[in-house]
């Protein structure tokens, strides 16, 4: 699902060959990758648990069914899935609340988008609550849509959130830049065919084919991402 903003042209100013920019929330716009890690070790703590620091490269950037199911069965708790669902978004939520550091360079490409009319969109498998709290620091006006991970049937790292956005957008997959910080990201946004900018938060990403790395937003603007597209389309 989607908000109910309308869908877009398919080219961006001056003809680009880029149609649109995808975008991750959690580690890519906003510094809150650990935040929900140490939601995740407070909650266990209670639960009698402590958590291997080790399990943090397998439970980042997925959702959280996976995440969440992962560490229920790594510890061994006594919590339900549902259950322990809501404690963490209630966790993250409060934490968010108190502060919400945007990653370097988040808000200078977000406004260069919006001011030549680049159709974006935010793609995260966080859950619909979290991004509209998010979406208050982000600016809404920047999004023409969002898609939330508990509003498909098959988040990443299944290319359905990133298939969806395009569609959303008016935009073909294969002209679309896709900014993720994650493997599990990265991998759904290859998937449905997008090009990707990868700006690891946790893990490393090793550079790949229609796959560029970089090491903050700040390397990332319009003419860098219309390269990536317009090298693609030409050869």
């Amino acid at each position: 699902m989607t908000t109910t903003i309308p869908a877009l042209g398919t080219r961006t100013a001056e003809g680009s060959a880029l149609q649109a920019v995808l975008l991750d929330m959690d580690g890519t716009l906003v510094d809150t990758e650990g935040f929900w890690w140490d939601v995740e070790v407070e909650i266990f703590a209670g639960l009698g648990h402590t958590l291997d620091d080790s399990w943090r490269h397998v439970v980042v950037g997925g959702p959280m069914s996976r995440s969440a199911g992962f560490l229920i069965e790594a510890t061994g708790a006594d919590i339900a899935l549902p259950e322990l669902s809501v404690l963490l978004n209630d966790g993250f939520e409060a934490r968010i609340g108190r502060a919400l550091p945007l990653m370097p360079g988040a808000s200078r490409l977000l406004a260069e988008l919006a001011a030549h009319g680049v159709p974006t969109a935010l793609v995260s498998a966080s859950h619909r609550r979290i991004i509209d709290r998010v979406l208050t620091s982000l600016g809404p006006q920047h999004f023409a849509l969002t898609v939330a991970g508990d509003e498909v049937e098959r988040t990443k790292p299944f290319p359905d959130p990133y298939l969806l956005a395009a569609a959303g957008l008016g935009a073909e997959p294969a002209r679309c830049a896709v900014i993720e910080d994650t493997a599990t990201g990265v991998a759904a946004a290859e998937a449905a065919g997008c090009h990707v900018v990868a700006v690891p938060s946790v893990a490393p990403i090793a550079p790949a084919a229609r796959r560029t790395v970089v090491t903050s937003l700040e390397e990332v603007d319009l003419p860098f991402l219309r390269g990536l597209i317009g090298d693609h389309v030409s050869n």
